[in-house]
């Protein structure tokens, strides 16, 4: 596998930490450029791109709030203009909010469908016009769509937007041999998801899983480095469930 990401650019976006920091390791591990996104913290965007290097990768940070177009173009504009090429594409990042839907004010509601599901499209767009020929798109969204949980109303509506997107694409970028595929992880143990929630739930959680635990960010990064190799190539248009068994 690793022969295949070799000469191969990849932008990871919301890399700093949590899932996109794992993909943004395993893909420079496999041998890719790797592109790592960030918003806020610097460091941890540095941080990643140093782990990297120091495995004999190449990697460069990014600065760009994917709720905005003009900084998602600069993204790419750096990404080809460093490393050349545009062949792998991650869309991870995102935010969540855990309120009942009669509670969601429309501030919120518009900055969790910019996060989750703008930024998403247009990075896709461009991909569309960039990626070289053969390129991978992945989209992360949830295995919330696929079940009933309270004051998860909004976050389930982004990224049932975002598996639409995905289908949708498919069809359009098959012309090229642009494979684009969603990841719906279950729960995952990263900063985003124990915000707010106590032992016990969290516990609750992975009991429903059928290992009994809830997710690591490198058990969906290495689903991502799956669907985004060679082997994949006949894969398009569909949603892994990297869930452990937490719903089908």
């Amino acid at each position: 596998m690793q022969t295949f990401f070799n000469n191969k650019t990849a932008i990871v976006t919301g890399a700093s930490r949590g899932i996109g920091r794992e993909i943004a390791l395993k893909l420079g591990q496999l041998g890719a450029s790797v592109v790592v996104n960030y918003v806020n913290n610097v460091q941890q965007a540095d941080n990643v791109v140093a782990e990297i290097t120091n495995m004999g990768g190449q990697a460069i940070a990014v600065k760009a709030d994917m709720r905005r177009v003009n900084e998602i173009e600069t993204l790419f504009e750096n990404a080809i203009g460093k490393f050349g090429t545009l062949d792998i594409l991650i869309n991870n990042a995102g935010t969540v909010i855990y309120k009942k839907i009669e509670d969601v004010t429309e501030e919120e509601f518009d900055n969790i469908f910019a996060c989750n599901v703008k930024g998403l499209f247009f990075a896709c767009q461009l991909a569309a016009k960039k990626m070289a020929e053969g390129g991978k798109i992945i989209n992360i969204s949830s295995s919330v769509t696929k079940v009933m949980m309270p004051t998860y109303g909004a976050y389930a509506e982004t990224k049932g937007a975002v598996e639409q997107i995905t289908k949708v694409l498919a069809k359009e970028l098959g012309h090229k041999r642009i494979a684009v595929n969603t990841i719906s992880p279950g729960p995952v143990d990263t900063e985003l998801f124990r915000q707010g929630k106590s032992d016990e739930q969290i516990q609750s959680l992975a009991d429903m899983a059928a290992f009994g635990r809830i997710g690591t960010p490198r058990d969906i990064a290495d689903a991502v480095a799956i669907l985004v190799s060679g082997e994949a190539g006949w894969i398009s248009g569909q949603n892994l469930c990297a869930n452990g068994g937490f719903i089908a």
